[in-house]
């Protein structure tokens, strides 16, 4: 408060005001995509800890854990990790190249984040197949359905993200590098956390029941 009591605002030069101005924007919506991933946060911890309960019930049937499950050997699950991380690193890229001023480098970067992104939406939905072939429908057993309930509401926040990301694309060569850079940090950190969420989900739902077990007895069930 002293600090800005004393400041002579008449001789601020214009590069401290733009300074000034290009810190207040990214600071307001940092705040406001940290506030949206915690609603998510707790979105999903809410179905983590409903899933953890269920698991309890004689008819859960967990789809790892024995020969015969699905995900005993998640191999495609892997490689749909290892497809949306590859979109994580590509729009860290496009932040670090809107930072340095090369926006041919950063508009390629969010056109390969967007494409990977779309990759391993595919590929879920490819693994939903399998599992519709194998006979695992939605309705046949509580794992099954939070398997999917989990992979489309995932989806779903990378659509919306893929939306944000051909928004931003259009736009590059309009915006100031100040503002590309907030918008591509931004599309960073969201991409990382969906990331992160991501490799949660695909250890939980992965998991054998004796796992489910003793998590679920540490959460009090």
């Amino acid at each position: 408060m002293f600090a800005t009591l004393r400041e002579k605002s008449w001789l601020n030069s214009p590069s401290a005001t733009a300074s000034g101005g290009f810190n207040s924007e990214i600071s307001r919506k940092t705040v406001a995509l940290r506030f949206f991933l915690a609603v998510i946060s707790v979105l999903f911890s809410l179905f983590i800890v409903t899933f953890l309960a269920r698991s309890q019930f004689p008819d859960f049937q967990a789809l790892a854990g024995q020969a015969w499950q699905p995900f005993t050997n998640p191999q495609q699950l892997w490689v749909n990790t290892g497809i949306l991380l590859a979109a994580s690193v590509a729009i860290q890229f496009a932040s670090s190249s809107a930072k340095n001023n090369r926006l041919l480098a950063a508009n390629i970067a969010i056109a390969l984040c967007g494409l990977f992104t779309l990759a391993f939406i595919g590929a879920q939905i490819l693994v939903w197949q399998h599992l519709i072939d194998l006979g695992y429908f939605v309705a046949s057993n509580p794992a099954n359905s939070y398997f999917y309930l989990f992979t489309a509401i995932h989806g779903l926040h990378l659509v919306g993200g893929i939306f944000v990301l051909l928004r931003l694309g259009l736009r590059s060569t309009a915006q100031t590098q100040n503002s590309l850079i907030i918008s591509t940090s931004l599309c960073a950190n969201y991409w990382h956390y969906l990331l992160l969420v991501w490799v949660l989900l695909f250890a939980l739902l992965t998991s054998t029941p004796d796992t489910y077990k003793t998590l679920a007895a540490l959460c009090g069930f």
